[in-house]
């Protein structure tokens, strides 16, 4: 099972008998008399755990023969995999999507096909863009829990007036760019006061700039991190360095307050532009800042105006490990997450978005984000973009951010950096399709 799994691989780092032990002492069922306990493993805390709490409260209320225990769990997909390895699971564990067909290769999953189709969930239930990305290999494998969109906020009061609207402001990336080094103001000394964007700040997503140009990241089983899109969208990148100076923007960015604080860079007006979630709204809330602000899908090429409406999303999902105790139980908790006045008090209380088709008018009017509706509409959008569907996606995405680093600092050119990257994750993709995948070539 150690092999199957690959926990070296996927960075958990353990042997079978480390992971039993682990699966021993982590799940214990201190449940209520009389009702099957469900095991949840959530990776929450704070608002966020709490909002899940009421839900998993509402969900023992509401009927009288399962008990679901909630536990909040740092480093869940690790321990996640390792008590999977045990044998001895939580009956129900919140990951991220993207991490669901890493857990699917790696035989850790419950094939959730059946019990939704005899539980009467369908794919029609939700926005498209979500569902199909929990669907790895035709079968389902997840269910979600709280989606989140990802577009362009802007600060109205940091941009000309004549680009201060969803309306007005600049469509392509090549206008964007203009508008972003114009705006972008320094101090007498030569350090940055003001940058209109960077790539970097936060940097969470450097693995999107590639679609937003058209890449892709893998083409059937060939991993394309060098594509000629993907070097365009990094040399797109590496133009913030050139005209800004690569050594400025890092001297700016060190003075940065931490995200949610009312130091953040876009909070304190140090950027006008910033790529982030549904959630932003919150923060901006929750500082007392009253500057306005409005989100757009990221602009893009010029020569490509079949790629406008690009956003990015990613979701929270629930899934049942392989070797659960209680799998049906499980999925009739899962399935009442899945309820439409359910999930939407958890993604309201969360400050994010809905991953179901249908919404209420009292979901949008009370939401904290005032631009939630657009932000729905953006997650239906055919351009939208979802992390891709690879098992090694996690080393993808970290080598990215590796590459897009040394591209920022100005330590190697986009193409040495991706070509570098390329060269890395190839080594890492033969491994994982021989140990997990029993790919003989």
């Amino acid at each position: 099972m150690t092999t199957k799994l690959g926990l070296s691989l996927l960075a958990v780092g353990a042997v079978v008998v480390a992971a039993a032990v682990y699966g021993d002492m982590a799940v214990s069922r201190q449940g209520e008399s009389g009702k099957v306990t469900v095991v949840y493993w959530e990776k929450w805390t704070g608002a966020e755990g709490e909002a899940m709490q009421r839900a998993v409260n509402d969900f023992n209320a509401s009927q009288n023969r399962i008990f679901v225990q909630y536990l909040s769990i740092s480093d869940i997909d690790k321990k996640t995999l390792l008590a999977a390895a045990g044998s001895n699971p939580p009956d129900v564990a919140g990951i991220w999507q993207d991490q669901v067909a890493q857990f699917a290769d790696a035989k850790a999953l419950t094939d959730l096909t059946d019990l939704a189709a005899q539980n009467n969930v369908k794919a029609s239930d939700y926005i498209p863009s979500f569902y199909d990305g929990l669907v790895y290999h035709d079968r389902l494998w997840a269910l979600p829990s709280t989606p989140s969109v990802i577009c362009l906020y802007v600060r109205a009061d940091l941009v000309p007036k004549e680009y201060a609207t969803q309306e007005t402001f600049p469509k392509t990336i090549e206008a964007f760019d203009d508008l972003m080094f114009k705006i972008s103001t320094k101090n007498s000394n030569g350090t940055l006061k003001m940058a209109g964007f960077l790539p970097a700040s936060p940097g969470w997503y450097p693995w999107a700039w590639g679609p937003l140009f058209g890449g892709k990241l893998f083409v059937g089983d060939k991993l394309t991190i060098n594509s000629p899109e993907n070097l365009k969208a990094f040399e797109w990148t590496a133009l913030f360095p050139k005209n800004l100076g690569a050594q400025t923007i890092a001297s700016f960015q060190s003075g940065f307050g931490a995200f949610a604080t009312p130091q953040d860079p876009f909070l304190d007006g140090k950027t006008a532009c910033e790529i982030n979630g549904v959630w932003k709204a919150g923060y901006i809330n929750g500082a007392h800042k009253t500057f306005p602000w409005f989100v757009v899908p990221f602009p893009y090429p010029k020569d490509h105006p079949e790629l406008a409406n690009h956003a990015f999303i990613n979701e929270d999902v629930l899934v049942i490990p392989r070797g659960t105790k209680h799998p049906k139980e499980a999925f009739e908790f899962v399935k009442f997450i899945q309820r439409q006045d359910v999930m939407e008090r958890l993604c309201a209380a969360q400050g994010k978005n809905t991953a179901l088709a249908k919404v209420s008018e009292n979901f949008f009017k009370t939401h904290q984000n005032r631009e939630i509706r657009y932000l729905d509409h953006m997650a239906r959008s055919s351009n939208v973009i979802p992390a891709p569907q690879i098992g090694i996606f996690p080393q993808i995405r970290n080598e990215i951010s590796v590459a897009a680093q040394e591209i920022n600092t100005d330590q190697k050119s986009a193409k040495q950096a991706l070509d570098d990257a390329q060269n890395r994750l190839e080594g890492q993709w033969q491994l994982y399709r021989t140990q997990i995948l029993g790919d003989a070539k």
